[in-house]
């Protein structure tokens, strides 16, 4: 008798311990990870830019999950992955990515990335959200690619908050490059569609001496010169500009890039209007405060790309929460998405996945020894918006 009861005592208990077993797999199975291949510059000639990224990224999911980095008891984990600015090596690694099984990709630093990693997305029916990568092809490239930057046009669309009324005359400064007449086309297409005059004074890249050039751009006597300009040349250009008085008459405006290059601007850097993806100063709102808050912490400030990662984070939180690693509810969950982030209130366009979100006009000042940002207004979201565009896939 005794023994019997021994027997069922152990049936019970082995019963009991199955049980918790089975019900302890269960729950590990409903709070797997939810896997994200993050692709960008962490070496290589944009490898600033990923950093920025990365660091905002990071941020973003700290703060849209309150610090769990967990998205309905799922840990969302980042895989990342060094491109070196280099497309073959992206493809690459998104293709090994996809194949182990990731539903999502990230990142892109570089143009010529995202819009080598965008058709794999496609062809393989990921969801791909771009980072700081500005190529207006970007947009629209097909239904499984978004950005969570913003695009060239929208840089060129803040030219237009820099001059009042219409009929205005405006002169592009650029060197003889793709880069240098893509910003000429630009700056025609948007700011010639509000009634002003569109020209363009090109220098040849192996140009040395920029003064012929200066005196040209002042004797055009325009309202406004829109400088386009890469490269180690750019120090000498502004001197020209300078040593011509040209900062005397018309507004003389370029974007601005991160902190670390506003030092090579030299003298003219206070003589200079910018158009500001973003620097922290500019927006006010609790989402900036935050961020800028936390990254005090290590005696740090955001730069101009770490919104992109910040960004981001907020639409993969968004996406995985509406869309629980389901590749097609994913994308429904972002297409017309609104949120604040740290440049202020952002939307996802849903005809082609345009991230509209403000922009901002700055001057650099002395303080003591350094140069910093003097805000001077902020443009819209609706006034920065680029044409709409047909999805292409």
């Amino acid at each position: 008798m005794v023994g019997r009861r021994k027997l069922a005592l152990v049936v019970v208990l082995t019963t009991a311990l199955l049980a918790t077993v089975a019900a302890t797999a269960q729950a590990g199975s409903s709070a797997s990870a939810y896997k994200v291949g993050i692709i960008y510059s962490r070496t290589g000639l944009l490898a600033s830019y990923g950093g920025q990224y990365v660091e905002g990224l990071r941020l973003g999911l700290s703060y849209a999950t309150k610090g769990t980095n967990k998205v309905d008891g799922h840990p969302v984990e980042f895989n990342l992955q060094d491109d070196a600015g280099n497309p073959t090596t992206a493809v690459g690694v998104a293709k090994d990515l996809i194949g182990q099984g990731y539903k999502i990709l990230a990142g892109s630093t570089s143009s010529g990335v995202a819009l080598q990693v965008a058709p794999i997305a496609a062809q393989n029916q990921v969801l791909f959200i771009s980072g700081p990568a500005a190529s207006d092809a970007i947009t629209g490239v097909n239904k499984y690619t978004f950005r969570s930057g913003r695009e060239t046009l929208q840089d060129v669309n803040t030219v237009n908050s820099f001059l009042k009324g219409s009929g205005k005359k405006v002169v592009v400064l650029d060197q003889d490059s793709v880069f240098g007449h893509g910003n000429y086309a630009a700056v025609k297409a948007l700011v010639g569609a509000k009634g002003h005059t569109v020209s363009e004074i090109s220098v040849p890249l192996s140009a040395t001496d920029f003064t012929p050039f200066a005196q040209q751009a002042k004797n055009a006597n325009p309202d406004l010169i829109f400088v386009a300009w890469a490269g180690t040349t750019a120090g000498a250009m502004w001197k020209a500009l300078d040593q011509q008085n040209v900062f005397n008459g018309p507004d003389v405006v370029t974007g601005l890039a991160e902190r670390a290059t506003w030092a090579s601007l030299g003298d003219q850097a206070t003589k200079i209007h910018f158009l500001s993806h973003y620097v922290y100063t500019a927006p006010k709102n609790k989402v900036n405060d935050w961020l800028v808050a936390q990254m005090r912490k290590k005696s740090q400030v955001p730069d101009i790309f770490t919104p992109d990662g910040f960004n981001a984070a907020l639409m993969l939180v968004q996406a995985l929460k509406k869309g629980d690693y389901n590749v097609d509810q994913m994308i429904t969950a972002l297409e017309g998405f609104k949120f604040l982030g740290p440049k202020g209130f952002e939307a996802i366009r849903p005809q082609d996945h345009a991230t509209l979100q403000p922009m901002f006009r700055v001057q650099l000042v002395k303080s003591g020894s350094h140069l910093v940002p003097k805000v001077l207004g902020t443009v819209s979201s609706y006034d920065t918006a680029p044409p709409i565009v047909a999805m292409k896939g």
